[in-house]
């Protein structure tokens, strides 16, 4: 198991960055969303938001083991 710092566990992913790991849409991603089955993004200011990487990261581990 990874031990990561609390600056990676707090680390501040962008939407290109989660559809490229999650392999969803950004569509896809905001309906999730909605719908509660995927983490809920960070608002960073007025127009810009981020998602916690260890709740995408755990979203991801909880899909593999899933599986």
């Amino acid at each position: 198991m990874d031990v990561q710092s609390p600056v990676q566990e707090l680390s501040i992913m962008r939407l290109s960055e989660v559809t490229a790991v999650c392999g969803k849409s950004r569509a896809a991603i905001y309906k999730a969303i909605r719908k509660g089955e995927f983490p809920k993004q960070v608002k960073l200011s007025a127009r810009t938001s981020g998602w916690i990487r260890c709740e995408i990261e755990a979203w991801l581990r909880a899909r593999m083991a899933a599986r």
